[in-house]
């Protein structure tokens, strides 16, 4: 049912676990930030300790082993390895801290996937303009460089950057996430973000590609996020035609110039245009365009890393009225189908036959490519249930449907990353929302980690197929 190599992963974020966020000489970086200022986390918590995966590795590893995992995917955190972004002056106490991650993984037969950004830029940079600043994919290359030089010998996968479009618009646009900017309109932050994540991924691609992939043969892609989308009247022209510039908007923003064409959906670029036309915005597009005297964006992914979680249907409308904003360029409003469960956090509907009509779908538009399922999970709010049956039973449906897109649809599925193998800071929520498959207790200075039961049956599961069993 599932190929005897396949991945079977989890995956932690540094911001998320590690704390020590100044142990031995690390930088702070954007989220250090963002979680110091009133107002903006879920009971102005922040990841200062979090799982303290800075000294508890150890006990991480234990986990690891516990489950049975072949690959963990983690994040090295940027400002930890270069505490002011650049080269210039290198951490080698952070240096070391990977090293014994990496090494230990590898002495107990796992196999890393790493990841250059999970969302934690120095603040360093950001003080420089950060995301915003054309610079900043310059400094992400030579940073990434310094990583397969340095840990790339062990290092087989590699994501340069985790969730552009979320870095993009939750931190530029909607101001939820680090830094933590509102900046709609003409200026369109969000776009520009978003188009110098994709330039500093190509650099690094192209770093790799030419320098290191002949003695280190790993690979090196991206990690996209999407939800599955599907128009809400299925026989009405404008929904279906909703559905596609929301397609186009979030998973076509950053797959169509990697994998199709090296330039953004024309659907995208259209939309953005006709609405910035109608507003009276003149001059250039706010969606920039690629240089074709820099690195090219298409081919410069060695597989298609996607973090799926939920499932929508889509509407024409729902655009913010006057203002040009990535709302009212897409024009498409989501609705949440009744009939769907919802888990936790109230986005999060539980839909497994969605990631199985996405990995579908990416096969079909991205000339089949090998598919690794980065992200997926089942989140937990409230009361602690360590019996935690529904997410047992997510896990099962949701790996039924993963088998079936190999078996039946032919789509070619290499590895599935739950998220996550801790309980830990997420994000704008804090610690109010659990995604782990071991419960971290927070209010215990030793940080004691506990499986759940859904961690228990995510282990069966890796068991049974491991033996080559298909059931």
């Amino acid at each position: 049912m599932f190929p005897r190599d396949f991945a079977w992963g989890a995956g932690t974020a540094a911001y998320q676990i590690e704390g020590g966020w100044q142990a031995d000489g690390k930088g702070p970086s954007i989220w250090d930030t963002f979680c110091h200022e009133k107002g903006r986390v879920f009971g102005e918590q922040n990841g200062d300790e979090a799982c303290n995966s800075y000294e508890l590795w150890e006990k991480d590893l234990e986990c690891i082993q516990q489950l049975g995992l072949t690959h963990y995917r983690l994040s090295l955190s940027w400002a930890r390895l270069l505490p002011d972004g650049t080269t210039r002056h290198v951490n080698q106490k952070g240096v070391q801290y990977y090293n014994k991650v990496l090494d230990g993984l590898l002495a107990c037969g796992v196999s890393p996937m790493v990841t250059l950004y999970h969302f934690d830029l120095p603040q360093a940079l950001q003080d420089q303009g950060g995301w915003k600043s054309a610079g900043t994919a310059t400094l992400f290359d030579s940073y990434a460089r310094f990583c397969f030089q340095t840990f790339g010998d062990r290092v087989k996968l590699w994501i340069t950057i985790n969730e552009p479009y979320v870095c993009a618009k939750l931190g530029h646009e909607d101001g939820i996430h680090a830094p933590g900017l509102k900046e709609p309109g003409a200026a369109a932050a969000a776009y520009l973000v978003g188009h110098n994540m994709l330039r500093a991924h190509a650099m690094a691609w192209h770093s790799y590609d030419s320098c290191y992939r002949t003695e280190q043969k790993g690979a090196v892609s991206l990690a996209i996020n999407s939800d599955w989308l599907e128009p809400l009247n299925a026989g009405r022209t404008e929904d279906i035609a909703a559905t596609e510039r929301q397609l186009a908007f979030t998973l076509g923003w950053f797959a169509w110039p990697v994998f199709v064409t090296g330039d953004y959906p024309e659907t995208m670029r259209s939309a953005i245009d006709a609405r910035s036309k109608k507003l009276g915005c003149s001059g250039s597009s706010r969606l920039p365009s690629f240089s074709k005297d820099e690195p090219a964006i298409l081919g410069t992914a060695d597989f298609f890393a996607l973090n799926y979680y939920t499932s929508r249907n889509v509407e024409a409308g729902g655009g913010c009225g006057e203002t040009l904003c990535m709302k009212s360029d897409r024009d498409a409003g989501e609705v949440l189908d009744p009939s769907w469960p919802v888990c936790g956090v109230s986005w999060l509907a539980v839909v497994p036959r969605g990631l199985r009509e996405l990995l579908k779908y990416i096969k079909d538009a991205f000339n089949n490519p090998a598919v690794y399922i980065t992200e997926n999970g089942f989140s937990q709010v409230g009361p602690l249930q360590i019996e935690d049956v529904q997410r047992s039973e997510f896990y099962q449906d949701t790996i039924l449907e993963v088998a079936k897109a190999i078996q039946e649809d032919g789509v070619n599925v290499r590895g599935y990353f739950a998220w996550s193998l801790l309980d830990n800071f997420e994000w704008a929520d804090g610690f109010s929302v659990r995604f782990g498959l071991f419960h971290v207790d927070f209010t215990d200075a030793r940080l004691s980690r506990t499986i759940y039961q859904s961690g228990r049956e995510y282990a069966k599961i890796i068991s049974r197929y491991k033996c080559g069993q298909s059931k």
